[in-house]
């Protein structure tokens, strides 16, 4: 049978890796996004995945959103990645109220819109997988990141949690931690910093889009049934631990 992923700010970076990832290896694939149109026509009409729009930290919108998926596409969610989103970087003496909300509603908050959106369905066909994508700097910290950092962390303690209570039910959830992956965020650092930080990676290189989505591809497979609660660290060896 076809599985139907949700693939949430999938239509850039890692998350479009993802979800042509998964099209490739024949899932029915919905990518969100939150803002830029253009882009995600453009990705639609390159690889033939729908695309929806709606934000990840609006908890009403979430399930909007994923009711109008299943419509259209016409089968309930069986994978769910939770690849949506931002950053809003600053040390802490700076960081106002409105950027540390903003980052923890998207990045931690869509995490916990989206499974509570998708899991009663994933309860009653006993199958599901869930993936949250983490972050380095959510196992490692990372100077003037207080907020995505906090988030990130909270997605692999979010993982592990909802691993215990999925597991009876046929549903795993685990968890990504991607190094520096080379997407359009990354190559916004300036290249000094960015030599920098390609230096303290063993491989000697940035991560590839594809290096995650490849990842994903084999934690929501059915047959990887046994793996839960578990956080992959992708990131060259930069951190280990």
């Amino acid at each position: 049978m076809t599985r139907l992923a949700v693939v949430t700010g999938g239509t850039r970076g890692i998350g479009a890796a993802v979800s042509i990832e998964l099209k490739n290896r024949s899932y029915a694939v919905a990518a969100t996004y939150a803002g830029n149109d253009e882009r995600a026509k453009a990705f639609s009409e390159d690889t033939g995945i729908a695309v929806f729009k709606f934000d990840v930290s609006d908890f009403d919108a979430c399930q909007a959103g994923v009711a109008k998926i299943t419509e259209q596409l016409g089968q309930q969610v069986d994978v769910l990645v939770n690849n949506a989103g931002i950053t809003r970087d600053g040390t802490m003496h700076r960081m106002t109220p409105e950027n540390w909300k903003a980052v923890l509603d998207t990045n931690l908050g869509g995490c916990y819109n989206m499974c509570a959106t998708v899991i009663d369905g994933m309860r009653e066909r006993n199958f599901g997988r869930i993936v949250n994508v983490g972050s380095i700097n959510g196992q490692a910290g990372q100077y003037g990141q207080v907020n995505y950092a906090a988030a990130k962390s909270g997605i692999h303690g979010f993982t592990k949690a909802l691993a215990q209570e999925g597991a009876a039910k046929g549903i795993t959830v685990n968890a990504i931690a991607p190094g520096y992956v080379d997407t359009d965020m990354v190559r916004a650092v300036p290249d000094e910093v960015l030599q920098k930080i390609i230096s303290r990676i063993p491989v000697g290189r940035l991560g590839k889009a594809d290096d995650i989505a490849r990842s994903v591809a084999f934690l929501v497979a059915d047959d990887a049934d046994f793996i839960t609660g578990s956080t992959l660290s992708v990131n060259g060896g930069q951190h280990m631990y």
